[in-house]
């Protein structure tokens, strides 16, 4: 960012926008002697009271008239006059007078309802107006407006309404009948209370790591939906009357020019009023745009304090300035005042305010607390009401940086003496080989003599152990100062992580946390957001959210990617006791996200490529790899043999990190090099003219990259062309060129070179186009971020969090997801996932287990479904060491993202169904989960469902119709399972038998012998076969009486009757299906005491 200093005006280049700087401070102006008259208001009570009593005070230059008048606005109606008061002075010029006034209100805005007053007003705001008008200017008879706005000096103050249920019962001095006044003290507590809207906003409320990055929090004000408090806003734009309040525990003092506290930024991307910075001496800079477009400056002639709380009171009123610093204990140490007889302009909701940095200035590296805004007050310190709420997580912070004073001087005084040791003893072997030797190969110095005293080495007895085991004369330890503290906290973090990765290492968490505890004092705050999961989870330890919290915002503040992704994650969702707020969720997110930029671009680092690999997916399982592996020595073999593809896969496991393989540029690089050259493959080409133009892992070669660029351009490769637009634009600066590739890329689906053409409307140097034009390039960044692009992308969450843009309405949600989504890519996340992954295939449950709560922790939702099933494969391990339920913790946590993927939903539809331990059943609970499933295309949701309704229970509406599904076509539980089952049957695999076409299949069958069983031609068609068959046996008997005896037809009769109606009897259920109704029996039965209702299709 240039920064070129003016005393007005001034602009610069930033991420291509432009914005006013803060400018050059101006000396404090006295007092303006020429505007004498003037009135002011005192009230002791500032509620709607009456009798209540207030002191004016006021000067007249000439003969003038007082007017007093107050204002109230109710939910129906604004601006109504509730009470007026006027009198004249014509003889006291020049001398300050006071006046006593009691007021009187309407008895409906200041009693409770009663007998009489049945319909009390319910007041949102009363505005006490008071103002001098010089009789020769103004006309006594004026309206009130007119008056007001013409008048020589004018103030007003706000009355607080009571509401009605807090009112007190008016003395009407009559006697009501005892009938009538029991009938009312039936109802008089009836009086429901409504909010008001208030000019006050808690624009923080929780704790906020700044760490000094170009992020920070994004707050927008709409509009006072209050008619009345509208109009006293929209008259304060050109004499504002504001107060500040902010609570800060500031680490360091800028190191830049000015640290961004608290700042307006307008529609045009211009600093507004206020602008409240930090300068390198600890003075705070205070920056105001005035009406007529310039901007003047001012700085405090005190400094901020350094590692204590503080809060930082700013008011405005007109041209004057109010600064004060105040304690803990609400004392103040601090006050100053500058006064101006310039206008102000001020209007707060043209724009945005920040908290912390932003594109155009880096914050300071402080923790926010509690931040109140008076929208329209001015309120002395005494009255702001701006508590700390956190009391216990504030005082850990004092706590745990006063610890850290003592170890990092603990550690640079141990190594000082160390080396000075050295030093002596080098000088003892000058010319002495044998000593040489000794020194090189012996034991290596250490101080045995402590010069500490013996309280502090009992108290960092482990600290003091491990400086001994440490050898200080490595390299890498032998820079000064700070960087030294920080390489003696990676030694003992890494001795840490050595430990816990063993095969019983979690069995070691507890005593490994002192360890992690001097680590993180010593600024390695890798070690920090170790000790925030331990605490937070439980890990081996008691949960101590406190101790959780702390460590949290100290790894966050102090730059580490995963602690600033858990805070994100933890108030993007409200859980673990953290509030949800989104602006506090984008504000860490936006950083990591770009800090993911300039990661991929940086090849060094542990850092490894973020995949999605589940542990439930064996081919992916199979398919991981190493160096030594199957697939990797295949890869090789093929690409050895001039295989394109393997080559160009090899080089893309070897560079990022890929499938298992550890990250190697430099072998990465030759495979890109050796298929460019044999293959003629255009990707490869590709690949290898990037390195070569940005010298990643090889020398930079401009001239051999742009022939290489253009051959494969050439071979019609997008990204090609849109590399070519890329070298026209940074190397020649010839955007004619530039723009002409990267519109041609544009056109074949490149979403680089749609960013590329934003970034040229946004920076006004679009060839034939005059200045600069943002609509233009957020619809091409737009476009880029639909494509994947992480700038893109970025650009887009931006806009969706200030809402500046007319294509981007403010939506806090859609700017966190975006840039959580961006976040997730960062590659040193991707290295823990890595190791995670690793430990697993190798059955080192332990690491495994510790590296997936790490991933876990930030939010990525593969790592939460990983722990879930590996807490679920060994939950003897998650019993012993977690003190939180895993399985139940990160399915719920699956559940609840945006990619959350169905398996975790029928998890959890099962825990709700069944019930899960400690966890109630919640059979809607469960419907919804599985719904949610049926959503994502898993036919298993649908599946389950419908076995939920065979066990008799109903699927409440809303759901049907979140799964599209037309209740009036499907009113019956037939007609229900039918669609169900043939959903079931269309989200599985069509072309095999699977349990979605039998369930379909056997519901058919069932419904066409239902159908069968009720019809009346089963009746008609068992009379009629049962008349033939009676018929045909009367005939035989008949015939056979006809030609035998009786003795031989009584034989026969004896003999065949029983023969012929067992033949009948065996056939006749078949023609009515006696049979049946046993099997069709068997299915309720086997439904109404289950086994496992929700079968797995």
């Amino acid at each position: 960012m240039f920064v070129v200093w003016v005393f007005f005006q001034n602009f610069a280049l930033s991420f291509g926008k432009e914005t006013l700087q803060t400018t050059a401070v101006t000396p404090q102006f006295q007092k303006n002697m020429d505007y004498i008259d003037f009135i002011y208001l005192n009230i002791l009570e500032k509620k709607v009271l009456n009798n209540s009593e207030v002191s004016v005070q006021y000067l007249c230059s000439k003969p003038c008239i007082v007017s007093l008048e107050a204002v109230a606005s109710s939910e129906f109606r604004t601006g109504v006059p509730v009470y007026r008061r006027r009198w004249k002075d014509e003889k006291n010029l020049y001398v300050s007078r006071t006046r006593q006034v009691r007021l009187k209100f309407p008895s409906t805005m200041v009693y409770r309802d009663d007998y009489i007053i049945r319909n009390s007003i319910i007041v949102h705001s009363v505005i006490l107006y008071a103002w001098i008008s010089h009789k020769s200017a103004s006309n006594h008879d004026g309206e009130q407006n007119e008056d007001y706005q013409a008048a020589v000096a004018k103030n007003y103050t706000f009355l607080e309404a009571v509401p009605p249920f807090e009112r007190p019962y008016k003395d009407h001095k009559v006697c009501l009948q005892w009938g009538a006044d029991y009938l009312w003290m039936l109802q008089a507590n009836r009086i429901p209370q409504c909010p008001h809207e208030s000019d006050g906003v808690q624009v923080l409320e929780f704790i906020y790591a700044s760490s000094g990055e170009k992020t920070g929090i994004v707050k927008k004000f709409e509009q006072f939906e209050n008619r009345e408090l509208e109009t006293v806003r929209q008259h304060q734009i050109d004499y504002p009357m504001f107060t500040v309040s902010i609570w800060l525990y500031l680490l360091h003092h800028c190191e830049k020019e000015l640290c961004g506290i608290l700042y307006f930024i307008d529609s045009k991307e211009m600093y507004g009023t206020p602008a409240v910075f930090l300068n390198e001496e600890g003075y705070v800079h205070i920056q105001m745009h005035l009406m007529r477009g310039d901007d003047l400056a001012v700085k405090t002639s005190f400094s901020l304090p350094l590692k204590q709380w503080f809060r930082l009171d700013l008011s405005f009123k007109g041209g004057q300035i109010e600064v004060s610093s105040v304690g803990k204990n609400l004392k103040r140490h601090h006050h100053q005042s500058f006064t101006f007889r310039e206008d102000f302009y001020y209007d707060d909701t043209a724009g945005y305010f920040v908290l912390g940095g932003s594109g155009y200035v880096n914050g300071i590296e402080a923790f926010f607390g509690p931040v109140k805004y008076y929208r329209l007050n001015v309120l002395e310190t005494e009255q702001i009401s701006n508590p700390l709420h956190d009391k216990d997580t504030m005082e850990q912070i004092e706590l745990y940086y006063e610890r850290c004073m003592d170890i990092q001087d603990i550690v640079y005084d141990y190594r000082y003496i160390v080396r000075q040791g050295e030093k002596t003893h080098n000088s003892c072997y000058y010319e002495n080989y044998y000593l040489e030797l000794i020194h090189k190969y012996g034991e290596k110095s250490k101080c045995d003599a402590f010069m500490w005293g013996k309280e502090l080495r009992e108290k960092y007895h482990t600290l003091f152990k491990l400086l001994q085991e440490m050898n200080f004369s490595s390299p890498d330890v032998l820079g000064d100062g700070s960087d030294t503290v920080v390489e003696v906290g990676r030694k003992i973090f890494e001795k840490v992580v050595k430990d816990l990765s063993s095969a019983h290492g979690l069995s070691n968490v507890g005593s490994s946390v002192p360890l992690l505890m001097d680590s993180s004092c010593c600024g390695y705050h890798k070690a920090s957001y170790f000790l925030a999961v331990i605490f937070e989870t439980g890990l081996g330890v008691s949960v101590d959210r406190i101790k959780g919290l702390l460590y949290s915002l100290v790894g966050a503040q102090g730059n580490e990617r995963l602690s600033v992704m858990n805070l994100g994650y933890k108030h993007y969702q409200g859980i673990n006791n953290y509030p949800l707020d989104l602006e506090l969720s984008y504000a860490y997110y936006s950083n990591i996200a770009i800090k993911t930029s300039l990661d991929q671009h940086n090849i060094k680092g542990e850092q490894a490529f973020v995949e999605t690999i589940r542990l439930m997916d064996d081919e992916l399982l199979k398919a991981q790899t190493k160096e030594n592996g199957d697939v990797f020595m295949w890869l090789k073999h093929e690409a050895t043999r001039g295989n394109a593809a393997a080559q160009q896969r090899l080089a893309q496991m070897l560079f990022w990190g890929q499938q298992g393989v550890a990250k190697n540029p430099e072998a990465a690089i030759e495979w890109y090099a050796k298929g460019a050259i044999e293959t003629e493959d255009p990707v490869l080409i590709y690949d290898y003219a990037i390195v070569l133009f940005k010298g990643q892992g090889v020398k930079k070669n401009v001239k051999l990259a742009l022939e290489l660029m253009k051959k494969a351009a050439a071979k019609g490769l997008p990204q090609a062309v849109n590399g070519l637009g890329w070298y026209y634009h940074n190397f020649k600066r010839d955007y004619q060129k530039a723009a002409k590739h990267w519109l041609i890329a544009e056109e074949l689906g490149n979403p680089d070179a749609s960013y590329n053409l934003g970034v040229l409307y946004l920076d006004g140097i679009y060839p034939g186009v005059r200045g600069r034009n943002q609509t233009v390039a957020a619809r091409y960044f737009y476009k880029a971020a639909q494509g994947g692009h992480v700038e893109g992308t970025l650009r887009c969450s931006l806009y969706y969090i200030t809402g500046n843009m007319e294509d981007f309405p403010r939506d806090p949600e859609k700017a966190v997801i975006w840039a959580k989504h961006i976040a997730e890519k960062n590659g040193y996340l991707g290295h823990v996932i890595r190791k995670a992954l690793n430990a697993y295939l190798e059955l080192s449950w332990h690491e495994a287990l510790l590296h997936y709560i790490l991933a876990a922790e930030t939010g990525i939702e593969v790592s939460q479904s990983n722990l879930a099933h590996i807490c679920e494969e060994r939950p003897d391990l998650a019993r012993k060491y977690l003190a939180t339920d895993c399985v139940w913790r990160y399915y719920n946590f699956s559940v609840s993202q945006v990619n959350a993927p169905s398996f975790a939903y029928l998890k959890m539809g099962d825990f709700y169904y069944y019930g899960y331990q400690n966890q109630s059943k919640d059979l809607e609970l469960s419907m919804r989960m599985y719904a949610q499933a049926a959503l994502e295309g898993d036919s298993q949701g649908f599946f389950n469902l419908a076995l939920v309704i065979e066990e008799g229970n109903s699927i409440p509406s809303y759901i049907l119709d979140h799964l599209e599904i037309d209740q009036a076509l499907h009113s019956s539980n037939t007609s229900l399972l039918q669609e169900l089952y043939y959903r079931c049957w269309n989200n599985s695999n069509q072309e095999s038998i699977n349990p979605c076409s039998l369930a379909l299949l056997y519901f058919y069958i069932r419904v066409l012998w239902n159908n069968v069983l009720h019809s009346t031609l089963i009746y008609f068609m068992g009379t009629f076969l049962l008349s033939i068959l009676v018929a045909f046996a009367v005939q035989s008997f008949q015939s056979l009486s006809a030609h035998n005896s009786p003795g031989r037809s009584s034989e026969l009769l004896s003999h065949d009757i029983p023969s012929s109606l067992g033949n009948d009897s065996e056939d006749a259920p078949r023609p009515v299906q006696q049979d049946e109704p046993t099997l069709s029996n068997d299915l309720p039965q086997q439904e109404s005491n289950p086994q496992n209702p929700l079968v797995t299709s």
